[in-house]
C-alpha cells in the first residue's frame, strides 16, 4: 500500500508519539549528534535544551558510553534473563544499590519507564496479596502526575492527560491534589495541608496497596514541583497506615533533582522506586524497578504461586546494562556536572528572565529550570501557544518543547555555561515579541 502524501507531509510509514499527524508538520531528519548538539540533514545545528526527552544526560554520542557498548557487543549482545544473568547486569545492580536508599535492596529489570512503574503495580498489588491482604487493591496518586501510556501506568496518572478515551481499560483509584509551588508562592504550606488532609481521609477508609508519586517534580504534567518537605510528611504517613510508598524517578533519576535522586534529596526511603530514562545515558532502553527486603520477603516462598511472574524478553539486556554502568560511572566521577547546574540556572534566570512581564511561577529544581507563560486562553497541554512557542525556538536554532504554556530547560550535563546562557537569551527575545 503506498502513502498519500497528502496525509503524511513527511512521506514515510512512520507514526509518530504525540503527534497528530495530519496537522503536524514533517519531522526534522537528524543525521548526528555530538554534545548538547544535533545536526540536521540540511546542515543545521539544533542545541537540545530536553535532552531528547531527559534522557541523554551526558549529550550524544558520548565516547564513554560508545566505547562501553562497542566492547560489551563483541562479546554478549543478549541472553534470556530467566535462569541466566551476566556481569554487566549484576554490576549495574550493585552500583545502584548504593546509590539509592538503603530500604531498597532488590531490582527487577525492564526495559522503559512504564514498564517499570507496571512492574512496581504489579509487585504492590501481590505483594499484599501474599500476605493475605486481599482488600488492598486500589492505588492513590496525585493530580497532574504523570506514570507512563500502557493501561497500568494511565490508570496510575489518570490525571494527567491523554487517558480519556481508554477509561474503559482502566482500574480506579484515588487523586490527590499536588501542591505545585514556585518562587515567592505564600501559599505552599497551606496547599500542603489540604493536599495531606485529603490524603489521611483516603488512607483512613482502607484497602490502599501503594501511594505512587514522581518525587519533587512532576515531568510530563507541567515541571510542577514540591518541597522535600511535603514528600517526608507523606513518608510518615505512609509508615503510619501501612501502605507501600512507590516512587517514580523515571524522571528526576539520575541527577536531575541536583543529587542522583529525588529519594536522596529529600530524606526520604521509599518501599519501590522506579527508574529509567537516564538510567543508560540516553543510549538504549533500559530501566528497573528497586524494592524493599520487605516485598522480596513476600515472593520468598515455597509455593510457586507466591513467585513474581513478570518479564520482557529484552530484561536486563548485556548491551544496555554495560552502557548504564557507564554511565553511573561518569556521574561518580563528576557529580558537578549535576550538582551545579541549579546557582546557573538562577544566574541566567536573574540576569534574562527574572522579572519579565509574560512570565509567572518560576521554579527551578536542580538541572531543571521551568516558568509558565502568561496567555489568554487557559493553560494546560493543549494551549496554542506551545506549538507557535516551538516553531519559533526551533527556527533560532534550540530545542525547545513546551508543555503547554510551561516552557522548561533540561539540558545535558554537559552544556557549556555559555551555551546555557543562550537558551536563556533566547528565550527573552522569543517572548519580547509576543
Amino acid at each position: 500500500m503506498t502513502i498519500n502524501p497528502e496525509q503524511n507531509s513527511s512521506n514515510s510509514p512512520i507514526w509518530q508519539p504525540f503527534t497528530q499527524m495530519k496537522t503536524a508538520p514533517a519531522p526534522l531528519k537528524v543525521i548526528r549528534g555530538k554534545g548538547v548538539l544535533l545536526e540536521l540533514e540540511d546542515g543545521r545545528q539544533i542545541l537540545d535544551c530536553i535532552s531528547s526527552w531527559w534522557v541523554t544526560i551526558h549529550g550524544h554520542s558520548h565516547p564513554v558510553l560508545a566505547e562501553a557498548l562497542y566492547k560489551q557487543a563483541q562479546t554478549l549482545e543478549h541472553v534470556i534473563f530467566a535462569g541466566f544473568t551476566h556481569e554487566p547486569a549484576q554490576k549495574l545492580a550493585d552500583k545502584l544499590i548504593t546509590h539509592t536508599p538503603d530500604s531498597l535492596t532488590r531490582i527487577f529489570f525492564s526495559d522503559n519507564g512504564s514498564t517499570a512503574v507496571e512492574v512496581a503495580l504489579k509487585m504492590a498489588f501481590q505483594y499484599w496479596l501474599n500476605l493475605g491482604e486481599t482488600n488492598r487493591t486500589s492505588f492513590i496518586s496525585f493530580e497532574g502526575g504523570y506514570h507512563g501510556d500502557t493501561v497500568g501506568a494511565m490508570s496510575a496518572g489518570r490525571s494527567s492527560l491523554w487517558w480519556e478515551p481508554f477509561a474503559p481499560l482502566m482500574f480506579p483509584g484515588d487523586v490527590v491534589p499536588f501542591p505545585a509551588t514556585f518562587d515567592g508562592d505564600a501559599e505552599v504550606e497551606s496547599k500542603e495541608a489540604e493536599s495531606l488532609e485529603k490524603l489521611e481521609f483516603l488512607l483512613q477508609q482502607g484497602g490502599c496497596a501503594g501511594i505512587f508519586i514522581e518525587p519533587l517534580v512532576q515531568g510530563a504534567g507541567g515541571m510542577r514541583m514540591c518541597r522535600p518537605e511535603f514528600l517526608r510528611a507523606i513518608a510518615q504517613m505512609a509508615r503510619q497506615y501501612n501502605v507501600l510508598l512507590i516512587y517514580d524517578e523515571v524522571m528526576t533519576g539520575f541527577g536531575r533533582t541536583g543529587e542522583l535522586f529525588a529519594s536522596v534529596k529529600s530524606g526520604t526511603a521509599p518501599d519501590i522506586m522506579c527508574l529509567s530514562k537516564g538510567l543508560s545515558g540516553g543510549c538504549l532502553p533500559l530501566s528497573v524497578t528497586m524494592a524493599s527486603e520487605d516485598i522480596y520477603q513476600a515472593f520468598w516462598r515455597d509455593e510457586s504461586d507466591k513467585a513474581f511472574y513478570h518479564g520482557h524478553s529484552y530484561t536486563g539486556n548485556p548491551l544496555a546494562c554495560a552502557v548504564g554502568v557507564a554511565s553511573l560511572e561518569l556521574l561518580e566521577q563528576n557529580p558537578n556536572v549535576y550538582q551545579g547546574m541549579e546557582k546557573l540556572h538562577r544566574k541566567y534566570l536573574n540576569q534574562w528572565l527574572i522579572n519579565h512581564p509574560k512570565l509567572e511561577r518560576i521554579r527551578t529544581c536542580g538541572t531543571i529550570a521551568a516558568m509558565d507563560v502568561k496567555t489568554e486562553s487557559s493553560s494546560g497541554y493543549f494551549n496554542d501557544i506551545a506549538p507557535m512557542l516551538k516553531a519559533r525556538f526551533l527556527e533560532a536554532g534550540f530545542l525547545l518543547r513546551p508543555l503547554g504554556n510551561t516552557l522548561y530547560l533540561m539540558p545535558p550535563y554537559c552544556i557549556a555555561p555559555d551555551e546555557l546562557e543562550s537558551i536563556y537569551r533566547v528565550i527573552r527575545q522569543v517572548l519580547d515579541t509576543l
